[in-house]
């Protein structure tokens, strides 16, 4: 069986990475694992969220703060140590993982959800399940502590999020589709045209799209989507760069 607070974790440790990804352009190594609780004079923020009890709590030392700081100044090409630079880029660590749940909790809750405000803790309750969260990047190193109220846990359980789920073994037959090939579209935008406009279109028209510069792409397997990203090229070829999977809920709704 799964456990959803391990589940949850390691679905915040893959929200972490994705951060020190958006502000370093590299993504780092995760190790996630159980903890006892924080120590005493770190640093806490509590993050509370509209419709949904209870928060998700982030702490670090000073010098795992620093360390993780450290980490997007010298992506930017800077080296001082300025502890109010490493504060700043710290929180916008935080701030992006932190986004990145609030998109999946509102994906896997299929209603709005939003961070309503973020506090400055002196102390969690005593019923938070806590773990902690390696960060590797090279040889430079940060952890962070995450915890989790029971109300907001079980909110989402009840929900069907992060729900229990039970290990099982493929099917001994599944391995034959294994090999299977299938064939893999990007689609850049989409809109609906008059046949008329249709009919009037040359070389060199100019058919607008529903997608902005910047937007993800999306990824389509069997007129299903799967997956979101970003265009990259590598070797002179285009590619996409995944930065999000589409949930089961979600493939069935493009299938409709």
């Amino acid at each position: 069986m799964i456990d959803p607070t391990q589940n949850f974790f390691g679905a915040l440790g893959a929200h972490v990475a994705s951060a020190f990804e958006t502000v370093t352009g590299e993504r780092p190594q995760i190790a996630v694992r159980a903890a006892a609780g924080v120590p005493k004079n770190t640093a806490l923020l509590q993050h509370v969220f509209s419709g949904l009890p209870g928060a998700i709590w982030i702490a670090a030392s000073e010098a795992d703060s620093n360390a993780a700081g450290a980490l997007a100044l010298r992506a930017a090409g800077v080296a001082e140590a300025d502890p109010e630079k490493l504060r700043t880029e710290f929180l916008e660590v935080i701030n992006q993982t932190i986004a990145g749940v609030v998109r999946e909790m509102t994906e896997r809750l299929g209603r709005g959800i939003q961070r309503e405000k973020t506090i400055d803790g002196d102390g969690a309750p005593a019923d938070v399940a806590w773990a902690s969260i390696e960060v590797a990047q090279g040889s430079a190193r940060a952890t962070l502590l995450a915890g989790v109220e029971p109300a907001l846990l079980g909110a989402l359980a009840a929900a069907g999020a992060y729900a229990i789920e039970k290990a099982r073994e493929l099917p001994p037959s599944f391995d034959l589709l294994l090999d299977v090939e299938l064939p893999i579209s990007v689609s850049f935008g989409r809109t609906q045209v008059p046949l008329k406009d249709v009919l009037k279109l040359t070389t060199g028209s100019i058919v607008e799209l529903n997608r902005a510069i910047g937007d993800p792409v999306e990824v389509i397997v069997n007129n299903c989507v799967i997956a979101r990203g970003e265009v990259v090229t590598v070797e002179g070829n285009f590619g996409v760069r995944i930065h999000e999977v589409v949930s089961r809920n979600e493939r069935w709704k493009t299938l409709g």
